[in-house]
């Protein structure tokens, strides 16, 4: 059976290292100026990451078979993609998303 500390420094490791991979970006980058071209590349990076969120969960994968189309999520998505749109505002979307999809839940 594994000791507390060990298990208590293991845990304040993970903690420390977590913290220094999020906090040596910014040291790094107070310093120095990125190149426009690499400004612009990393703008797109928060639309990627909620796209790709959105395109897995659009999908069920099943073994040896080709994915299925999860229609609740798609038809959630209409009003989801519309107030993207409009309001350009994460938490509007995000807040529209989970409404629609519990009311989506709620009828079928």
């Amino acid at each position: 059976m594994l000791s507390f500390k060990f298990v208590l420094l293991v845990i304040i490791g993970c903690g420390v290292v977590t913290w220094l991979n999020r906090v040596i970006p910014f040291l790094l980058l107070k310093r120095f100026e990125l190149p426009m071209a690499a400004v612009e590349f990393l703008s797109f990076v928060p639309v990627v990451i909620m796209a790709a969120l959105w395109f897995t969960g659009l999908f069920h994968q099943h073994l040896g078979q080709l994915p299925t189309l999860d229609w609740q999520n798609l038809v959630a998505s209409v009003p989801t993609v519309i107030s993207a749109v409009v309001s350009k505002n994460l938490l509007v979307i995000v807040a529209v998303g989970i409404v629609s999809l519990a009311i989506i839940r709620l009828v079928i």
